[in-house]
């Protein structure tokens, strides 16, 4: 038996290293949809996606910083106008600029019979409307799982979008 030091919370020594994932897929699955709260030193996200992707997963991580309305963004063509840069010309393409067409961000993904994992990073600037859009988006689709990072916190913590939306 080894000594510990002193000056070591056993609580540390506790805590396992490596996360076998099992738990998180058997919620998220159960779920559909997950918020998130992670410590803000980072790893976990990859360390989740790569156990999901072992698991037969198909994953992508993003910013939710832009989306948008989610449905369209993920799942529909859907237009997008360029910044406007100062002088421009009014004349051609009017004020605002010509609308270009984006491919929907799960597109690809949805393709086949394989189950899907988005990983939302930066979910604290999403509103209450779309958390629940995206919420729903899961129940209509039942091979999209979301995790969706909400906040920052000491310890790897999520609870299912329904209970975070019902509170």
């Amino acid at each position: 038996m080894v000594e510990l030091p002193n000056y070591l919370p056993t609580e540390l020594i506790e805590r396992p290293l490596l996360l076998s994932g099992r738990e998180f897929r058997r919620d998220l699955e159960a779920a559909g949809c997950i918020a998130i709260r992670v410590p803000l030193e980072g790893g976990y996200e990859t360390r989740l996606l790569r156990r999901l992707r072992a698991g037969g997963y198909r994953t992508q991580i993003t910013s939710a910083r832009g989306l948008g309305d989610p449905e369209v963004f993920l799942l529909q063509l859907h237009g997008v106008r360029p910044p406007h840069l100062g002088h421009q010309s009014v004349g051609r393409n009017g004020a605002v600029g010509e609308v270009q067409q984006v491919m929907p961000q799960l597109g690809e993904l949805l393709t086949g019979d394989q189950p899907v994992a988005l990983w939302l990073l930066e979910g604290n600037v999403l509103t209450r409307s779309e958390l629940f859009s995206l919420f729903d988006l899961c129940q209509r689709e039942p091979r999209l799982k979301i995790i969706v990072e909400i906040g920052g916190s000491r310890h790897l913590q999520w609870e299912p979008m329904q209970q975070l939306l019902e509170n």
